[in-house]
């Protein structure tokens, strides 16, 4: 049960709150902290507004749920603060998260959660957008269900290639690819929280079909990536100045848009490798690459 000072507000019947009735740059109690969690599971991903929090409030606040992720292996950090990444984009930094995502799949142990803080948006455009996985699974057909029911994908560092390529040509990529690696996911995974089952493929770092020719892998990646993208799975949220949001990225996806350009939209967001309140979920297994 959420926290009596609270005020939590659907915006989807599939996901998305709005919370109001808390200063997050404060020290929370644990009842607090609780109810905001469970806001969370309820309702996958969840939005404060007026939260002007410092980044060391934002990486305490992070830490009251999970270990914080190691620096990213490609986006910079917020100086003096390298768990904070930082996502600036503008006339000389093209934004690259305008494509359907659950964050860091390509590891064998993605994050739980991330806490994203808005620290300047343009006046107009650059929202993001984010799916249920519950939502896509529950409207898929019944023999899709069955068909994908034990099929497993392997998910690498998509997109992320371009950046290594660029630096140092195939050398510099290969490097990158023995370092971060790569990892084995079931395509359909079952929440460890709720137990709910909910689908796991995503765009930009699922590459096909273990087990499957190139081609029937991609026909069926490719329908499972269009049937996602139907806004009856979503919801589309507005940033100001000092809005937060936080997400499961177990089992959400999420869509930042690119429409902005050429103003300026800096956010700063923290990523929880663990969820302490649950146990892992086990369903991964991590793949040397080169």
């Amino acid at each position: 049960m959420a926290a009596p000072d609270l005020i939590i507000e659907p915006l989807t019947p599939a996901i998305g709150a709005e919370i109001a009735g808390v200063d997050l740059s404060a020290p929370l109690d644990e009842a607090t902290l609780d109810g905001i969690y469970r806001a969370l599971i309820d309702h996958l991903v969840i939005f404060f507004r007026d939260q002007p929090i410092p980044p060391e409030a934002h990486l305490a606040l992070a830490r009251t749920f999970g270990e914080p992720e190691p620096p990213h292996p490609v986006y910079p950090h917020v100086e003096d603060f390298e768990n904070i990444v930082l996502l600036a984009s503008g006339p000389d930094s093209k934004p690259d998260t305008n494509g359907w995502h659950t964050d860091m799949t390509y590891r064998g142990n993605p994050p739980f959660a991330s806490v994203l803080c808005a620290r300047e948006v343009p006046a107009v455009g650059g929202d993001t957008l984010w799916a249920s996985m519950y939502a896509a699974y529950a409207a898929l057909p019944a023999d899709i269900k069955a068909h994908i029911a034990d099929l497993e994908a392997l998910h690498e560092i998509g997109d992320f290639r371009d950046g290594y390529l660029a630096a140092g040509g195939a050398p510099s990529l290969s490097a990158a690819m023995a370092k971060v690696g790569c990892a084995v996911h079931r395509v359909v995974q079952h929440h460890p929280v709720t137990g709910r089952p909910y689908l796991y493929v995503n765009h930009g770092f699922t590459q096909y079909i273990v087990g499957m020719k190139r081609p029937e892998s991609d026909r069926l990646l490719h329908y499972l990536f269009d049937h996602v993208d139907r806004p009856e799975f979503q919801v589309r949220f507005r940033w100001r100045k000092d809005s937060v949001a936080m997400w499961d990225n177990r089992v959400t996806q999420h869509y930042a848009t690119a429409d902005y350009l050429p103003n300026y939209r800096c956010m700063h967001r923290v990523t929880v490798v663990n969820d302490r309140r649950a146990a892992g979920t086990g369903e991964a297994r991590s793949l040397a690459a080169g």
